[in-house]
């Protein structure tokens, strides 16, 4: 991980690296699943492995290499085969599952050719097989299997859309499920196997419906609902015809609905949660408060544009003083969430680093203070950075060196402009996807 220079570089380093730790798919998962034997012990959970015949692991997301790295030490040779698909570059080797690598978080062809192979192995699968399913966050651009009558590019088109409407991740998968043969439970409903469905949160309040757009979970949405996402953001009329005429099929009662609460199906599948954000954010906050600092864990999680969001938790941080008079410095805010950038124009950024611009401004002129804001994955938007830190001298220095950083952030142009003043944190794929971590310290 590399940070930018500052006074407190090697205390966030610490932090980070706590949560990082935290957040790990391979420990999460060698800690919820053991073989003895026969018996699969998931969670609190025993699975009687004694008269199944075919053990597969299938899976999708930024930390399913991971995950299946972590699940081969468990099965040994009780694991037969595997197949997990990754965003390019997250490959990591693994011995007896199949890495394939496909675009996020628009789709691609890698990803259909990807999603064909993995169904093709679940429909393979016997009542008397067991199908675990590894799914971490990036599930849903790393599946794409388009319903019949809408390609490819439709799907795209859509999802890029969607991306740059200002859609919380909800609506986007409600939409998604929709013009997908695997999403909302699809993926259940293609196999007779026993399910198990090992799950790394990056979805706020860990819905199972919408954490890779939930393949085997059950799915109360609507067709209807789907297309009034659509409506609601003003981008009905921009998706492809295709995509239209589908939906509505579907709201008239033409095209089959996802699998429903309820159905036999869905409750044979078992669901584990093995790492969320809230297990990042605790771990963060045990390392500040063991170091002495004031903590505080945010309960409720950042959502919305990211320019808010900053304010918002810059003026946490300050009534955080204002109303604890025994409060001083040093003090710590802990939060996390995953908010979103309207965008227009071509501006290169990510969410992290339009919150942490934003942020910027927010504690120019305090003393001794520091923002971070960091996509968990390694990446933020399209860009080599996971994110940014800024201090309290970052408006300032910007105007020293001639960075426009307010017009940076009102283009959504934030990479340019927060790479020349160096405040890019850099951590490479991490090999976990538990939404963003963000940090106000104030020493």
């Amino acid at each position: 991980m590399r940070l930018p220079s500052s006074p407190a570089r090697p205390f966030l380093h610490t932090l980070l690296t706590a949560g990082l730790e935290a957040a790990d798919p391979y420990q999460a998962l060698l800690k919820t699943v053991s073989l003895n034997g026969h018996s699969l012990q998931v969670g609190e959970r025993t699975f009687d492995l004694s008269h199944t015949k075919r053990v597969v692991a299938v899976g999708a997301g930024k930390a399913s290499a991971r995950m299946a790295q972590a699940l081969e030490v468990v099965l040994g040779e009780r694991l037969e085969d595997g197949l997990v698909i990754v965003k390019t570059g997250h490959s990591l080797a693994t011995r007896r599952t199949t890495t394939l690598e496909a675009g996020h978080p628009i789709p691609d062809r890698a990803g259909v050719v990807a999603t064909q192979r993995l169904l093709r192995l679940a429909q393979s699968l016997s009542p008397k097989d067991l199908l675990i399913v590894l799914l971490s966050g990036g599930a849903s651009s790393l599946l794409p299997a388009p319903v019949s009558g809408v390609t490819l590019a439709d799907k795209r088109r859509t999802t890029q859309l969607l991306l740059r409407c200002g859609a919380t991740i909800n609506e986007i998968n409600v939409v998604r499920k929709h013009l997908s043969l695997i999403k909302g439970g699809g993926l259940a409903a293609s196999t007779s196997a026993r399910i198990i469905t090992l799950v790394l949160s990056d979805v706020i309040g860990d819905d199972l419906g919408s954490i890779g757009s939930g393949p085997t979970a059950a799915d109360p949405s609507t067709f209807t609902e789907a297309i009034e996402v659509l409506r609601h953001y003003q981008i009905w009329s921009a998706v492809p015809p295709p995509v239209r005429r589908y939906l509505q099929r579907g709201q008239n009662g033409a095209a089959p609905e996802t699998l429903k609460p309820g159905s036999p199906r869905g409750r044979s599948v078992h669901h584990h949660m093995i790492g969320s954000n809230h297990i990042m954010l605790k771990a963060v906050g045990r390392v500040a408060q063991k170091a002495g600092l004031f903590t505080k864990l945010v309960s409720s999680p950042l959502t919305g544009e990211a320019r808010i969001a900053a304010k918002q938790l810059v003026d946490l941080g300050k009534a955080v003083r204002a109303e604890r008079g025994r409060v001083r410095r040093p003090y710590c805010v802990v939060a996390g969430g995953e908010t979103t950038v309207t965008v227009t124009g071509h501006g290169k950024g990510g969410r992290a680093q339009e919150f942490a611009a934003a942020a910027a401004f927010e504690i120019s002129g305090l003393s001794n203070a520091w923002i971070i804001a960091l996509g968990s994955d390694g990446t933020d938007g399209p860009t080599d950075a996971a994110g940014a830190l800024v201090s309290s001298e970052t408006v300032s220095r910007a105007k020293r060196l001639k960075v426009d950083l307010y017009t940076a952030l009102t283009r959504h142009n934030t990479y340019p402009a927060l790479k020349k003043l160096g405040c890019h944190i850099h951590t490479g794929p991490t090999g976990t996807n538990v939404n963003d971590l963000y940090l106000f310290l104030q020493l």
